[in-house]
């Protein structure tokens, strides 16, 4: 198992710049597919980012490519999420997520998952 704990979000004006962080506890750190969701008030959770346990493939939600950028430091167990650009539309709670296997898009192919941390972008 892996326990996930993300940091780093905050309130920030559009066009500025957070980077989110999620420490991982546990074994095996980098055999684990590890991404990024996120779930605005009142919408459902949606995928933002993935990367592949050597850090060398990933996949970004449309909305989010070329502003996002997800990247993983697996000797320090941690994966980060790099977010310039921002828009009031990335307001949400932003969500770490590990599983096994390929890299996925898919909320229902992550096994762990982090309590969440708050992105507010005002306008």
């Amino acid at each position: 198992q892996v326990q996930l704990v993300e940091s780093g979000g905050g309130l920030v004006q559009a066009g500025g710049s957070l980077r989110l962080s999620c420490a991982a506890s546990g074994r095996a750190f980098s055999t684990y597919v590890m991404g990024w969701f996120r779930q605005a008030p009142g919408k459902e959770r949606e995928f933002v980012a993935s990367i592949n346990p050597n850090g060398r493939t990933w996949v970004y939600a449309d909305s989010v490519r070329g502003r996002f950028t997800i990247s993983r430091d697996n000797a320090k167990n941690t994966e980060y999420l790099q977010m310039s650009g921002l828009k009031p539309e990335d307001t949400a709670v932003y969500y770490c997520a590990a599983g096994y296997g390929h890299i996925s898009t898919r909320e229902d192919e992550f096994e762990y998952w982090g309590q969440g941390t708050q992105v507010t972008v005002s306008s």
